[in-house]
């Protein structure tokens, strides 16, 4: 089963579109867009996306990409 990184619409049109377009070309993980997280606060504040639930923020889009990873990986369970 694919991770799940969760996008709030009105978050995708303050600039996290790109690594919404960038995570969906990968096949190992599935992104959805949302109408709302519920995280109108953050969302107003700051680029984000919920990672397997976990929030995670970043001031740019390259930033926010490399973190969602970084969150991924932390997911990840070891063998």
């Amino acid at each position: 089963m694919n991770p799940i990184v969760e996008f709030c619409i009105n978050n995708l049109m303050s600039g996290s579109q790109e690594v919404y377009d960038e995570l969906s070309r990968d096949p190992d993980i599935d992104v959805v867009e949302l109408g709302c997280t519920s995280h109108c606060a953050l969302c107003s504040m700051t680029l984000f996306a919920l990672v397997e639930g976990v929030c995670v923020t970043a001031e740019t889009p390259k930033q926010l990409l490399d973190n969602i990873y970084k969150q991924l990986e932390e997911d990840e369970p070891s063998i």
